[in-house]
């Protein structure tokens, strides 16, 4: 059965993608709900509920480097200098982990944020190991490496200078053009085939980003930055992603255009993904800013998902199916034709690795 969108009568949440901090229950977690009585009484008296607020809580975890075998990613291994994400992307198919910490993966996971300061630290030793063996660090594989935080903490660069020291091949997703603030370190790591970024761009609208991805760059502030990555000589992508039917589908041609006009080379498309509790999220979000539109957008979701919200399976996960994403997909290869664009591979050298020392100066060359 279709369920019919409505609009939910409470303003929209200022500032932030999602529009609410239910707690799942998944893993029989105590809900929380919001009282309405309390909280038309506490207005009355004291005014509108104070804005939320960012807080960083700092972990010190025993490892930082995480492996997978997952057969639709193309790493295996992985660095996420920190948890939740201040960007606020509503379709964020990593909400859900911020559940683990007894955290809503709405609200909770953009404004309660982890970070992790001994993470470079982690790394090198880990890479000093004798039995370790090079393949590419992914970063931004499921939290934005450079979110605002990064800024104050330069977790990040840390990191990054742990792989330039040690000649080890990393890659970077981010929807951030703070990625300019590492040109530096990139541009010596690109010397050497050690680094490729991909930099994702949702729409050309920037309202409409403001509403999806609230705290992340601006599109025209993304597409300024992949021009400048190029321009040092960095191997970079456009991943044009999430698509979202009927929402931001509309850009794909002009994304593409405008990623080549930039001297981009390299592009590729993601469709929506809703896992667990991202559906209901997103499901809310549309009833918020897209009413009348949300049930042909949740249609096509599922359309393109084998009937359902979100597709979780290995191997078919990443590839929707039927008419749309055909349609999608056919869309999508006429634009990167007409702009001389393909989807790159980026060999990085695993060759130049070399364990690096522990306490001892960085060789960084």
């Amino acid at each position: 059965m279709f369920q019919i969108m409505e609009r939910r009568v409470e303003p929209p949440v200022s500032g932030r993608g999602a529009q609410g901090a239910l707690v799942p229950t998944r893993f029989g977690l105590a809900t929380r709900e919001v009282d309405g009585d309390w909280r038309d009484h506490v207005e009355k008296l004291d005014g509108p509920p104070v804005k939320l607020r960012t807080t960083v809580t700092e972990e010190q975890p025993k490892t930082i480097l995480t492996f997978n075998t997952s057969p639709d990613v193309p790493f295996d291994r992985s660095v996420n200098a920190y948890r939740g994400c201040e960007h606020g992307c509503v379709y964020c198919f990593a909400r859900p982990t911020h559940a683990y910490h007894d955290l809503s993966p709405g609200l909770d996971f953009e404004t309660k944020l982890f970070a992790k300061p001994d993470a470079a630290r982690l790394l090198r030793e880990t890479l000093a190991k004798p039995r370790y063996r090079p393949r590419p660090i992914a970063m931004g594989t499921n939290t934005d490496p450079y979110q605002p935080i990064e800024r104050q903490y330069r977790i990040t660069r840390q990191v990054l200078e742990v792989c330039l020291d040690a000649a080890h091949p990393v890659t970077i997703t981010t929807k951030s053009d703070r990625v300019l603030d590492d040109l530096d370190l990139l541009s010596k790591l690109a010397e050497r085939r050690l680094v490729a970024v991909s930099v994702s761009v949702t729409s050309l609208d920037p309202k409409l980003s403001g509403m999806l991805e609230p705290r992340a760059a601006a599109p025209a502030k993304r597409l300024a930055a992949l021009g400048r990555l190029v321009e040092a000589g960095v191997p970079v992508h456009c991943s044009v992603s999430p698509i979202i039917p009927a929402i931001t589908d509309q850009f794909m041609e002009e994304i593409v255009a405008r990623a080549a006009a930039v001297g981009v080379r390299s592009a590729g498309w993601i469709p929506l993904r809703l896992p667990h509790e991202v559906a209901p999220l997103f499901r809310e979000w549309l009833s918020v800013h897209f009413p009348e539109r949300g049930d042909k957008v949740m249609a096509i979701v599922r359309a393109i998902r084998g009937g359902r919200d979100n597709d979780p399976d290995f191997f078919t996960r990443m590839k929707p199916s039927g008419v749309w994403a055909d349609l999608f997909r056919a869309r999508f290869v006429l634009a990167c034709k007409r702009a001389g664009i393909g989807k790159e591979r980026f060999e990085l050298d695993c060759t130049r690795f070399h364990r690096p020392s522990i306490g001892g100066q960085m060789r960084l060359l």
